[in-house]
C-alpha cells in the first residue's frame, strides 16, 4: 500500500529520493561520517553553492540518526526545509532558528547541526547565539555537525565560541576564551577614543591546525565549477540639497531641524551618519529615521524595469524608501519572491547567509556594508551548481562615501574608522 509523501504504509520506508549526491558530496558524507563518529563532531567549511546542507543531512543519514535538529536563521529555514523534503531521510528533523532555541523542546536528539556557525565567533566574550547552543549540548548527547562557508572570516579568534560547548572539541581544556587566548593569540593593546583596550583578533595559525582533524573544508574551486560575476558599480545623481546637507554636517557636525536634530560630534558618528545620509536616509538623535531623498529608489526601479531582481539595503529607512518607489511589486519574503514576478528587498546582514536568490535576474546593492564578510557572502546568493554567471550592480551615490567602503571591501578588508579619517578627516 502506497500513500502520500512516499511512503510504503507496510515498510516505511522512503520510496524515492529526488536528490541525487555529487560524486565530491558522496566522498565528504563518508569522510564527515568517519569524523564525527571518532570525535562526536565535524565541520563541513563548505563554499557557498557546494551543498553543504545536503551533504549534512547525508552524513545524519549514514549514521542512521532518528532525530536531528537542524539550527538556522529564520530566513533560511523553508530552504532548509524544501532540501530535506526532496531528501526524503528516514529521520525525523525539526528546523529552528538561533533566536528561537530557547522554546525547544527537551527532546532526545541524535544529531544537532548548527548552520552558519560563524555567527558564533563572537570574541572575547561568548555570544547570545553561542550560550543558548552551549545550553543545549549540555542536555544532550547529541553529536554535532558545524556548518559555514567562513569558518573565521574576520579572525582565527572567532573558532573558540563556535566549538566550545561541544564537549570533545580540542580547547577544551582551556577553561575560557582568556586562558585559550594566553596560548593561542597574538595580544596587543588597542586605543578606542580615551580607553585602551586588548585586542585579541590576531589569533594564531595554530588554531586552524588543531581543527583539522575536525574539519573538512571544500571550495567551489574543488566542486569543479567557478562563478563568473558581472560585478557593476552605477552612479546615480542626488538632490543637491542632499549634498549641502551632509557638508553642513561635515562643517557644524549638528544639523538642527524644527523637531529633530542630528548630531555627528564624534568621527564614529560622522562616518555613520554619512553613510546614512548619501543614500538618502537619516536617524536623528530621537531614534526616528526619515527618508528625505528617493533618487536611488526611482533610478533602481527605472533601470533595471522588466527584470526580476533582489535588492540589498543596509538601513531600515532604505527599504521604507524602496516600498515608497516599488510599492506592491516589492516583497521581503523569499517564498513570495519565488512564487511572484516580485522583487524582493533584504537586508544586507541578515541576507548574506542561508538563503538564495536564484530565482534573480540580478543582485543589486541599494547600499554597501562596512563589513567585507557581507560583501563575499551577500554577492553569491544567486549562484547554484547550475547557474554559474551572475550580475551584480552597486548603485552608489555620486561622490558618495559608498565608493571609498567598496574599495575596501573587495580587497577583503572592513572599512574603519581609520580608513574614514583618512578618507574624509
Amino acid at each position: 500500500m502506497q500513500v502520500a509523501d512516499g511512503l510504503d504504509l507496510l515498510t516505511m520506508t522512503p520510496l524515492f529520493n529526488m536528490i541525487e549526491f555529487r560524486d565530491y558530496q558522496k566522498e565528504i558524507i563518508e569522510r564527515g561520517t568517519q569524523i564525527i563518529t571518532t570525535h562526536g563532531f565535524v565541520y563541513l567549511a563548505m563554499e557557498v553553492r557546494t551543498g553543504k546542507t545536503l551533504t549534512s543531512l547525508g552524513i545524519c543519514q549514514r549514521i542512521n540518526a532518528r532525530n536531528v535538529l537542524f539550527i538556522t536563521k529564520k530566513k533560511a529555514i523553508s530552504s532548509i526545509e524544501g532540501d530535506y523534503e526532496l531528501l526524503c531521510p528516514d529521520y525525523e528533523m525539526t528546523t529552528i532558528n538561533y533566536e528561537s532555541l530557547h522554546k525547544i523542546p527537551n527532546t532526545k536528539w541524535d544529531v544537532i547541526i548548527c548552520d552558519e556557525a560563524h555567527g558564533m565567533g563572537a570574541f572575547p566574550k561568548p555570544s547570545k547565539r553561542a550560550k543558548e547552543v552551549s545550553k543545549l549540548l549540555s542536555k544532550t548527547r547529541a553529536r554535532v555537525i558545524l556548518l559555514s562557508g567562513t569558518p573565521t572570516p574576520e579572525s582565527y579568534s572567532q573558532m573558540y565560541h563556535q566549538v566550545y560547548g561541544i564537549p570533545n572539541n580540542p580547547f577544551n581544556f582551556y577553561k575560557n576564551f582568556y586562558k585559550f587566548a594566553e596560548q593561542m593569540v597574538f595580544k596587543s593593546q588597542k586605543r578606542l577614543g580615551t580607553h585602551t583596550i586588548t585586542d585579541y583578533s590576531n589569533g594564531k595559525e595554530a588554531i586552524l591546525k588543531r581543527m583539522q582533524p575536525y574539519t573538512i573544508s571544500f571550495s567551489q574551486k574543488d566542486a569543479g565549477f567557478v562563478v563568473d560575476t558581472n560585478e557593476r558599480p552605477l552612479f546615480v545623481k542626488m538632490h543637491n540639497s542632499t549634498y549641502d546637507m551632509i557638508k553642513r554636517l561635515k562643517k557644524d557636525l549638528v544639523l538642527q531641524g524644527n523637531d529633530e536634530v542630528v548630531l555627528a560630534d564624534t568621527a564614529v558618528k560622522l562616518m555613520g551618519k554619512m553613510h546614512q545620509m548619501y543614500s538618502g536616509t537619516v536617524k536623528f538623535e530621537s531614534g526616528k529615521s526619515m527618508v528625505f531623498d528617493h533618487s536611488k529608489a526611482e533610478f533602481i526601479r527605472n533601470h533595471f524595469k522588466g527584470k526580476k531582481i533582489g535588492i540589498f539595503y543596509k538601513f531600515k529607512a532604505e527599504l521604507t524608501a524602496l516600498k515608497n518607489v516599488f510599492g506592491d511589486t516589492l516583497c521581503t519574503d523569499l517564498d513570495d519572491f519565488n512564487g511572484s514576478d516580485k522583487n524582493i528587498a533584504l537586508q544586507i546582514v541578515s541576507g548574506r547567509e542561508g538563503i538564495s536568490l536564484r530565482e534573480a535576474d540580478a543582485l543589486v546593492y541599494y547600499n554597501i556594508d562596512f563589513s567585507a564578510t557581507s560583501y563575499w557572502q551577500s554577492r553569491d546568493r544567486m549562484t547554484t551548481k547550475d547557474r554559474l554567471k551572475n550580475d551584480v550592480y552597486w548603485v552608489f551615490a555620486d561622490k558618495g562615501i559608498e565608493t571609498r567602503i567598496y574599495k575596501a571591501v573587495i580587497s577583503k578588508k572592513d572599512y574603519t574608522l581609520k580608513h574614514f579619517k583618512n578618507d574624509y578627516l
